[in-house]
């Protein structure tokens, strides 16, 4: 495997990695990978958003402004799949507050969240410490008989470590005729192309694997999963551009990040490259 790029984690450490281009699966690999002890400790930041309902930067208002208009047209695009059943498993459901919109309309949910402190407040908004769990493991030991109509990932299959052994598990949670939803950025995007080492959505080493659409593909279909829809996450250029800005200049520009994310939008609007995408992956075996 070749060095596809150098960057460096531009929220905690400051340290150097490469990505390393996996020809197989069209995807970009950490390198080196922080071992499964160590890596809770590259997210101990008070940038790292998605742990907390901060509200103290312009990027962070962007940031719950985007999740809280969102939020609705994820649970729209699952309510269409809880015709026989409504089992929700949401991993890494961060703060909860999609966790807690599927609650309230209709869904029995079961959340994982590492995150001490983001599981706290999803446990306090959910109201049910029984329903969230610290890992997909334990989810698997409390739960071996249940299975679910719905399994949601929003961008957390890039940060999962074990990854081809977490496949098949969410193969295995599933009903038949179960739907995954798999939400990851896109390094083929503009927006990635255009900020190279300084694109936020690498993220390293949090985000382990870096997807194209090919990647999880043909990542998913040896589980039985096959891909039936894809989604474009159009705000996701504009909130990683934002950052993407900050780390290649040392200061946020919003009218050139704006620029920049409407572009990528645009082109992907007709090459289908944007910079997240949504995967609908249903269970065939």
């Amino acid at each position: 495997m070749s060095v596809f790029l150098k960057c460096k984690d531009n929220t905690v450490s400051n340290e150097e990695f490469e990505l390393v281009f996996h020809d197989q699966y069209d995807m970009l690999i950490t390198r080196p990978q922080p071992k499964k002890d160590k890596l809770g400790g590259y997210y101990k930041s008070e940038n790292y958003i998605s742990h907390t309902d901060s509200n103290k930067t312009l990027i962070d208002k962007v940031y719950q402004l985007v999740k809280k208009h969102t939020i609705k047209g994820k649970v729209n695009s699952i309510n269409k799949y809880k015709r026989g059943g409504k089992q929700l498993l949401d991993i890494g459901c961060g703060t909860g507050e999609f966790l807690l919109s599927c609650k309230n309309d209709g869904w029995n949910v079961i959340g994982v969240e590492p995150n001490p402190d983001a599981n706290a407040l999803t446990v306090a908004k959910i109201g049910d410490e029984n329903s969230i769990f610290k890992s997909l493991d334990d989810v698997i030991s409390l739960h071996s008989n249940t299975k679910f109509d719905v399994i949601t990932m929003w961008h957390v299959l890039e940060h999962v470590p074990n990854l081809e052994e977490t496949v098949k598990n969410l193969s295995n949670l599933l009903t038949k005729n179960g739907v995954l939803l798999v939400a990851v950025p896109n390094f083929r995007s503009f927006d990635a192309v255009y900020y190279g080492e300084y694109w936020a959505a690498f993220d390293v080493p949090r985000h382990l694997w870096h997807f194209s659409r090919a990647a999880i593909t043909d990542l998913f279909i040896k589980e039985g999963l096959k891909l039936s829809e894809t989604r474009p996450m159009w705000f996701d250029s504009f909130y990683v551009s934002m950052l993407s800005e900050t780390y290649k200049r040392g200061k946020s520009s919003f009218i050139r990040a704006f620029l920049i994310g409407f572009y990528s939008n645009c082109k992907g609007f007709f090459s289908n490259e944007v910079s997240s995408h949504i995967y609908f992956l249903k269970k065939v075996v």
